[in-house]
């Protein structure tokens, strides 16, 4: 087994406030980015990612991840254009999040394309991942 897999396994099994199941998931999709390129995760990164502005169309000039899910990923959101509450991101208070990975997929793409104007990276992916699952860090 390569070094930084191992390390990987490591990093994640110190995580707390997932459950096994999730981190199983989690662990499964950072391998998965990793192998496709991404480096080691950094929530920092991620955190970064989730407030930075991007330019939009329309009405919405300027989105971000935080414009709708907010900028605390412990507590709900709300979608600036359907107003539909969006519920918190972190695996800590919604144990839905990062529960399938066919589903993150999913989201990942439609809301990096709506947000980003393009598909996230793997890397931006891993590191997203790694913010919601690790909050408390930053």
């Amino acid at each position: 087994m390569k070094p930084h897999y191992i390390f990987l396994i490591i990093l994640i099994s110190q995580l707390p406030a997932i459950s096994v199941a999730d981190n199983l998931i989690l662990k499964d999709l950072l391998t998965q980015y990793q192998q496709q390129g991404a480096s080691m995760p950094n929530a920092e990164r991620g955190r970064t990612l989730w407030i930075m502005e991007f330019p939009g169309e329309g009405e919405f000039k300027q989105r971000s991840c935080s414009s709708c899910h907010g900028s605390d990923i412990t507590k709900a959101g709300k979608h600036i254009k359907t107003g539909k509450t969006i519920k918190a991101m972190s695996p800590a208070v919604n144990a839905e999040r990062l529960s399938k990975k066919r589903k993150v997929e999913k989201w990942f793409k439609r809301n990096c394309k709506w947000t980003f104007g393009r598909e996230c990276t793997v890397q931006e992916k891993a590191d997203f991942l790694f913010y919601f699952s690790n909050p408390v860090i930053l």
